[in-house]
């Protein structure tokens, strides 16, 4: 048995919020964990917390109770700052929106990620056109995102995400502001490049087909994870 610690792991996760005078549960305990390289689905209707838990484990957000390890770190007491710089380094995020940069072209919206974690320019300008091969965008690079399609925006979102080859990848929604053939389109290229880089990949989804590439689905209802058939 492999001794190699989980790329993910949660341990009795609570976190709620204020409605008023009411206190809303969303996370409520949740346990989990995720082997380096795996895929892994998040499913669960709106408002069940599928973005909380991303954003605990990204560390975007800290939890009421429990603890977060992202690659061999426990990031729960990390101060903002060092989460930060560890989420800059270590984690990739896809969303729903592409969250691109309208006044940055195709490859400078990658680049910058690059420049935060101060990758010399030509590791850079190298690793920018291997990305944009590889998600099928070379004549783009110097495209601005008004001018591409919303295929076209993700892919390069998608690329931007996996530039530093970051341990963990969490995608929200991915797929959600796509038609059916671009959102089949861009899962499967995500999951190709995620596994072919060895990376682990969260990915919330309400999608049953995008659940499908995955090697385990998880679903979150009334603050716990239950586990479901991929297939």
């Amino acid at each position: 048995m492999s001794t190699e610690s989980p790329a993910i792991l949660a341990r009795g996760l609570c976190r709620r919020f204020r409605e008023g005078v009411r206190e809303h549960v969303v996370l409520n305990g949740v346990d989990l964990d995720i082997r380096r390289g795996e895929t892994v689905a998040l499913r669960g209707r709106s408002g069940s917390g599928k973005s909380t838990l991303l954003n605990l484990i990204g560390g975007i957000d800290a939890p009421d109770a429990g603890s977060v390890t992202v690659a061999g770190i426990d990031i729960t007491d990390l101060a903002e700052r060092d989460r930060t710089l560890f989420r800059r380094k270590h984690i990739g995020f896809v969303y729903q929106s592409f969250n691109l940069v309208p006044t940055l072209n195709v490859a400078d919206n990658i680049r910058l990620v690059l420049e935060l974690n101060k990758i010399p320019d030509a590791d850079a300008a190298a690793r920018i056109d291997e990305l944009l091969e590889a998600v099928g965008l070379a004549d783009r690079a110097t495209s601005f995102p008004d001018v591409l399609s919303g295929g076209e925006q993700q892919r390069v979102a998608i690329a931007r995400a996996l530039c530093h080859e970051p341990a963990v990848l969490l995608a929200d929604e991915p797929t959600g502001n796509l038609d059916d053939a671009s959102a089949d389109a861009v899962v499967a290229l995500l999951d190709k490049l995620v596994r072919s880089a060895g990376h682990t990949m969260l990915i919330a989804t309400h999608r049953m087909h995008v659940a499908s590439h995955c090697d385990r689905v998880l679903e979150l209802h009334n603050g716990h994870l239950t586990t479901k058939p991929a297939r």
